[in-house]
Formats: C-alpha cells, structure tokens, sequence
C-alpha cells in the first residue's frame, strides 16, 4: 500500500533544488478513513455551492484495500439528514428525524467507467494513491434544502434541530444492505449558498397613519442604502418622519429580525430578533416638525442565545454565524423537509398610549460573499494541508484529537496544482 495509505513514510521522489522559484497554489485535501482502516476517502472541500440553477458534484477518491472486500462492493450515499423535534421528546417510538438519500450509487467495482469528467485533485490523487484508487460524483438534487442549524436552549441535549449533509461509502453486499460500522465511513459536509454578484432593488417604504380628530397624518419613509449585505457588515437604516398629525412621536426603535419557516409545519413560522437599538434622541418630534436619523444595526450571533435563532451549517472545530437568506429559484417549490430563512429591518415609531404605534418594514438579504476562485499563489511547495478526522473504534489504543492536520507533503510529495 501506498505511503499516503498507512502514513508511515515520506513518500521518495526528488526534491527540487531550493534556489528553483517555483509558483504552486495552496489547497486542503480532507481524509477521513473507517474504524478498520479499509476504507479512506479524500474530498478537496466540505462546502458545495447552490448556485441556484445547479449544485456543485461531491467528488472525490476512494481508498480501497481490495483483499477485504471478498467479493462484496463499496456503496456511497449522500444523505441529508433533518432533525424536526429534540432528541429528549423522543419518547414512546416517536422518531423526529428523517434522513433523505439524495444520492446512492455502487463505487466499486466502478459501474461508471469515464475518467473524462475526473477534476485535477481527483487524476492528481488517484496517480499518487495507485492502482486501489477509484474516484466517486454525486450529483445533488437542485431542491435540495441548504445546511442550516437551529440554536438549542442551553439546557437542551443531543443533536441540534436542522440541515445536515453526510457522505457515507460502506462495505456491503447491496445498497440496501445494512451498513456495519467499522466498515463505514462518514463525513460530514455542508450545502451552501453564496451572495449574488448583484445586488437588487434598494429597499424602500412609505407608511402613513391618520388619527380620529386629527387634521393631518403621520407619515414615515424608511430606506436602506442597498439590499443585498454580507456578513459582518453595519446595515444603516434611514428614516425620515414627517408630522402632519396633531400627535407627538415621543421614541424610535429599529431592529433587524430573523424569519425562520420550518416548511414541514403548516404553522412553523416565527421572528427572532439579532440585532436592535432604540433611541430617543430628537425626539419628542412635535405635530408639524420632521426629523431625519440614521441608525446603525449590526446583526451578530453575539449575546443572541436564544433558542431557535437559525445558524449556518456547522462542521467540527468550526465556528459558526448566523444562517444566510435562503434564495429559492421558485418560492412555490421549497423543500417539505427544508429551513427558509429571511431577514427584514423594522421601525417603530412610539406615539404613548393612546397615540398607539407606527411601524414600517423592509426585506433585505443577508449572504456570505463568494469567496476567490483564484487560488493564491505562494513560491514555497509545501503550503498543502491536509486535514485527518478520526473514525472512533473499538480497538483504538488511544485518543487522538478530533481532528489532525498536517503538512500533505509528508503524505504526499509532490502533489501539486501548477500553473
């Protein structure tokens, strides 16, 4: 077996001189293998993008120790799994999860024999590891509902409400078979969306409110300065209040909340609010006086530890954010089984108690920016890493972290993407 199989050594080719300039660019292969060894997989990434019209393929290579299998095959799936109800409540044969396999197809013996369509990491990876290598595609449905998690109380146990992707191969003699565990491997993998390179219309509303006994009304223009925000940004909200009524704003609040819609309930919809400020400054704005302020929101998962609040995707010794706008292509053709997230900023206007309230709102979407396609380029060849997630067994001598990560010349030298 090869050297990247057992991690035992360095593999042996020459090495370049170091005067020689050379340009590579930097990547990450991840490597998870099962509880007994024979089975390893390498994916060049864990997030796969949404972009609306199509989804990008899960590729990647298999290891195999051939002398194992004794005529059995390898079968891979990918599953999304939705937890609906919290493990506690799961009483009396009651199940709250449904696991859906969006794709499941035999990997060896390969029944799909074109290497044609293999990407550079898949011929790279399946030159180094040899003869016992097969690559694997699977394609994701384009409805499929995106990774997201929603936050449990503090008190809560077991595995959060949300999204989860897996990608599962497994030794068996069908794809129905039922999997043994030191014979499988999984690794957990996300599906996203990133912001679109255009944003829309800027948002924009006029609300007015007319009193009993009162000659005019009260009017209130909110705007925002664009529609589409990336994480981490202020969203400034512009308001404009124009009083033609014989009543007295007397305070103004503005907050960003957060729409969730769990599809499978027919009333599975609620508001959080993540961000919020409310001031008082200029006002009491007095009938026939207008007032224009800007006030900054910062939506942030920071002091926001509610239940419920609808978080990204989680992967291991990640940290996690607030969960990105769901875009739909068709907003009548949403996922059973899937999360809706929304964001919108609204104003309120306090007029005391028996003027009663003015409230003005406005949708806007909340993204991730696209990252670089462009890899960066770097004049030292060992910039590689790959990353090792460890498969728990029975028979493990020790426990090693979570996670491991390591230089990938050490596993494999000389893997490289030239341009």
């Amino acid at each position: 077996m090869s050297a990247l199989a057992t991690g035992a050594a360095k593999a042996s080719l020459p090495l370049r001189p170091p005067d020689t300039d050379v340009m590579v660019a930097s990547f990450k292969v991840f490597k998870k293998s099962s509880p007994n060894g024979k089975l390893t997989i390498y994916l060049g990434k864990r997030d796969f993008v949404d972009h609306i019209s199509t989804v990008d393929p899960v590729d990647g290579v298999l290891l195999i120790d051939p002398g194992y299998l004794d005529g059995r095959q390898v079968y891979g799936q990918v599953i999304c799994s939705f937890r609906y109800g919290r493990e506690e409540d799961e009483v009396m044969g009651l199940n709250f999860q449904k696991d859906l396999y969006l794709a499941s197809e035999q990997v060896y013996p390969s029944v799909n024999t074109d290497v044609a369509n293999m990407s550079k990491l898949q011929e790279r990876l399946v030159k180094k590891l040899g003869p016992h290598a097969v690559p694997f595609t699977f394609n994701i449905p384009q409805n499929a509902p995106s990774s997201v998690t929603l936050q449990p109380g503090e008190t809560d146990q077991g595995n959060p409400c949300g999204v989860e992707y897996f990608l599962k191969l497994f030794v068996g003699e069908s794809e129905l078979d039922r999997s043994h565990k030191r014979a499988t491997v999984a690794l957990n993998i996300r599906k996203v969306q990133y912001s679109p390179s255009k944003g829309g219309r800027q948002p924009c509303t006029i609300v007015r409110k007319d009193f009993m006994l009162s000659p005019g009304e009260l009017e209130l223009e909110a705007t925002l300065d664009k529609q589409l925000y990336h994480h981490g940004e202020n969203v400034a909200v512009n308001i404009c209040i124009r009083n033609h009524s014989n009543k007295t704003v007397k305070r103004i609040k503005a907050a960003i909340q957060q729409g969730v819609e769990v599809c499978i309930f027919s009333n599975g919809s609620y508001k959080a609010t993540v961000a919020s400020v409310e001031t008082e400054e200029g006002c009491p704005v007095e009938p026939g006086q207008c007032l224009q302020k800007v006030l900054m929101l910062s939506p942030t998962l920071e002091n926001n530890n509610r239940r419920g609040i609808a978080l990204d995707g989680k992967l291991k010794q990640q940290d996690t954010g607030l969960a990105s706008s769901t875009l739909l292509a068709n907003p009548d053709q949403r996922d059973v089984f899937g999360i809706v997230v929304s964001y919108s900023v609204k104003v309120k206007l306090f007029l005391g108690a028996l003027g009663g309230e003015l409230v003005a709102e406005l949708p806007f979407v909340l993204m991730h920016p696209k990252p670089n396609a462009q890899r960066p380029l770097q004049h030292v060849a060992s910039t590689e890493q790959l990353e090792t997630f460890r498969s728990d067994s029975l028979d493990l001598a020790e426990d090693l972290g979570p996670t491991e990560t390591q230089p990938l010349q050490d596993q494999v030298a000389g893997l490289r993407l030239r341009h």
